[in-house]
């Protein structure tokens, strides 16, 4: 094999990788919820987005006849339905939830209608739904930062989780990589701003490092 499709391969391989260990950081979440049978510092919207996103890439990947797409997006589109069905059975308060669940879901589905119906060209199809993907994934990428005056309020990063902006942090970058090898601005541009979130993430848990954290607890567990 030649070095250039050596490069290729382990770049895919990374993208992969540190995408199905991103997604299966939910795990954690999945299990205090069982645990405490509450939804107590679990946060719903990036559940949620990161959903929607896998959903919307799946149609990338499959118009694209991308198989990295399909597979990592399908793998964790499964994933995050089940976190939002353990969620929503947990929750106290489920009418906010399944609320933002029916408008994401129906903007998902609006979005599809046009693409597969209104736009016949493949080419224009590709162009715009790559432009409604990205701005799904800049919307996941900034979902985790929802409670950021909380945060700084507390002083804690209970909310947050470590795991996930170490496994973000190395998502984004791969695929940031993997969009620049495609040529494909579409995959490469709403991946950095997946880098740039999770700094700032990361200097939120250096800053209040001092305070307990329930991550750090579960990743001792």
């Amino acid at each position: 094999m030649e070095p250039g499709g050596v490069a290729d391969s382990l770049l895919s391989g990374a993208c992969v990788l540190f995408t199905l260990a991103m997604y299966s950081t939910g795990l954690s979440d999945l299990r205090h919820m069982r645990m405490t049978r509450s939804v107590d510092n679990v946060q719903f919207l990036p559940f949620l987005t990161t959903d929607i996103n896998n959903l919307s890439w799946l149609s990338y990947g499959a118009l694209k006849g991308d198989g990295i797409l399909i597979f990592v997006n399908a793998t964790g589109a499964v994933l995050q339905t089940l976190y939002i069905l353990v969620y929503v059975h947990y929750c106290p308060r489920k009418r906010p939830v399944l609320l933002q669940t029916a408008t994401l879901v129906g903007v998902l589905l609006l979005g599809f209608g046009y693409f597969w119906l209104l736009v016949p060209n493949l080419e224009t199809q590709l162009q715009q739904l790559g432009l409604f993907c990205s701005g799904f994934t800049i919307s996941m990428y900034l979902s985790p930062l929802a409670d950021l005056a909380k945060i700084i309020q507390t002083k804690s990063t209970q909310r947050l989780s470590f795991p996930l902006t170490i496994a973000t942090l190395l998502t984004s970058a791969s695929w940031t990589l993997y969009g620049f090898q495609l040529g494909d601005p579409y995959i490469m541009v709403p991946n950095l701003p997946g880098i740039l979130t999770s700094l700032v993430r990361l200097w939120l848990f250096w800053k209040y490092s001092q305070g307990p954290d329930r991550n750090y607890q579960l990743l001792q567990t």
